[in-house]
């Protein structure tokens, strides 16, 4: 390695090391705010804390990465520029393809490392992160319920007025809303109460809630479709009522960073293994349910009861309306019938749609965590063809200038690479393209700094070859005015 390429990699990586560790501490800073409410006034040992936020840091690698990367460059090659140290290299014959060229590899190495700290050391960290949440939820109970807020929680949102005690174990002014994912939509249960006691046991994936002095309201599901429109309920009081809470899920209301699921603990292999599960079950249910439905459909119009029910009707082959050979009241039942099977086939089809969605998205979800690993590993070598040129052509150091179009730039790239994501996770679009819609369409914008800084040619386009037929189109229009 020659001393200029020495020389390029010592300032580039110096400068990168200095953004990265900044922007790294705002954005741990960041997620101290977050979970300050969760932290704080919880007794929690200054080691706990630590190994809270290490587990957590990971998460904001792959946003603080590409950004720094970009900014690194930005500053690295306007530095440079300014100082007219590529001009001295020019002078000796080194362009700046040869000046970027033993950094490319480094940034190359770079960029197999994110991947796999993407692939490896996320999927852990968010491993530890659930475990060490629900540990101190198990030591610290209440840290599972927020005041003056619902917290999801498994099938329950829990809102409390006050929490008071040691471990804020007593609580004031319950209401809860639980889902019963048998009867579909909605909250199927309201329960509040005017005093609640939380406790926990070492080792337990629950946590038990006792209820006192409080009011039981449950949605009934009539077994008779056409009295379901009524929305019967049954209402009851209490003196003491208690409930188990699963923990396999905590509240993840606040969590912005990504929020925890399981295919974030997944590498690609087992990303991959659990797709080829999810879609194998996915077709399996789509094939079943179309199946129960035609069988359903051909049980209804075979059903002995229905022909015991109607007298025969008479043979005439000239009848065209099929109601006029059955008597008034026979053609009530049948009208009757018909409208509850619809209504009962609408209903059961639209709940099948829901559950069929619902698994949709988790594939989804699990292909966008695969794509998101490789994006990654591209976003650096994106943001560096991106931010070396474009110091080379504003010619500017430091961290004003660099600053404005880094975040510019970078903003872009964030805000289309989350619309890409959430529209593949409501199968807008394939989860390929939503994954890569930023990264494709940066990448055309990478090609042409890069040709415009190793051509010194600078950010100045050309539109001539739009303008100059249109002033001759307007100069034959009208002549007079040459």
């Amino acid at each position: 390695m020659k001393i200029l390429d020495k020389y390029i990699i010592k300032s580039y990586l110096i400068t990168f090391i200095t953004v990265f560790v900044i922007l790294f501490f705002i954005f741990v800073l960041q997620g101290i705010w977050l979970f300050i409410s969760e932290l704080a006034g919880k007794d929690l040992d200054l080691w706990t804390i630590i190994k809270f936020l290490s587990y957590y840091a990971p998460t904001i690698v792959p946003l603080v990465l590409p950004l720094s990367i970009l900014l690194a460059g930005i500053m690295t090659f306007g530095s440079f520029a300014e100082n007219y140290e590529f001009a001295a290299m020019k002078s000796s014959g080194i362009s700046l393809q040869r000046a970027m060229k033993m950094l490319t590899i480094t940034i190359g190495i770079l960029a197999f490392v994110s991947f796999f700290f993407a692939n490896n050391v996320i999927p852990d960290a968010q491993y530890k992160f659930i475990n060490l949440r629900k540990t101190i939820v198990q030591q610290k109970p209440a840290m599972a319920i927020t005041e003056g807020q619902f917290n999801t929680i498994g099938n329950s949102n829990i809102k409390v007025d006050k929490k008071s005690g040691d471990n804020g174990e007593f609580l004031e002014g319950i209401i809860m809303h639980i889902k019963n994912t048998n009867y579909g939509l909605g909250a199927n249960t309201i329960i509040k109460a005017k005093k609640g006691l939380l406790s926990s046991e070492d080792n337990s994936n629950s946590l038990q809630l006792e209820l006192y002095d409080g009011y039981y309201y449950e949605d009934l599901q009539p077994t008779k479709f056409e009295e379901r429109d009524k929305l019967p309920f049954a209402k009851s009081s209490f003196k003491k009522y208690i409930l188990t809470i699963d923990l396999t899920q905590l509240n993840q209301g606040e969590m912005d960073q990504g929020d925890i699921t399981s295919e974030k603990m997944l590498t690609v292999p087992e990303l991959s293994y659990t797709v080829d599960s999810l879609q194998k079950n996915y077709n399996k249910d789509v094939v079943s349910f179309a199946d129960n439905l035609t069988i359903r459909n051909d049980n209804l119009f075979n059903k002995k009861p229905v022909v015991s029910l109607l007298a025969p009707p008479k043979k005439d082959n000239h009848t065209k309306d099929i109601l006029s050979l059955f008597s008034k009241n026979e053609k009530i039942q049948l009208i009757a019938m018909a409208k509850n099977n619809i209504n009962s086939a609408d209903f059961n089809i639209q709940n099948s749609k829901l559950d069929l969605d619902i698994k949709s998205k988790n594939i989804n979800s699990h292909w966008l965590a695969i794509h998101e690993k490789f994006v990654m590993a591209y976003s650096c070598l994106l943001m560096f063809f991106i931010g070396a040129p474009l110091g080379a052509i504003i010619r500017k150091g430091g961290l004003g200038l660099p600053i404005v179009f880094a975040m510019l730039i970078f903003i872009s790239f964030h805000f289309t690479n989350t619309f890409g994501r959430k529209l593949a996770q409501e199968a807008t679009i394939s989860p390929f393209l939503g994954a890569w819609m930023a990264s494709i369409l940066m990448t055309p914008f990478a090609i042409m700094l890069t040709y415009r800084a190793t051509n010194d040619i600078g950010l100045m386009i050309n539109l001539d070859w739009l303008t100059v037929p249109i002033q001759k189109l307007f100069s034959k229009i009208n002549p007079s005015n040459n």
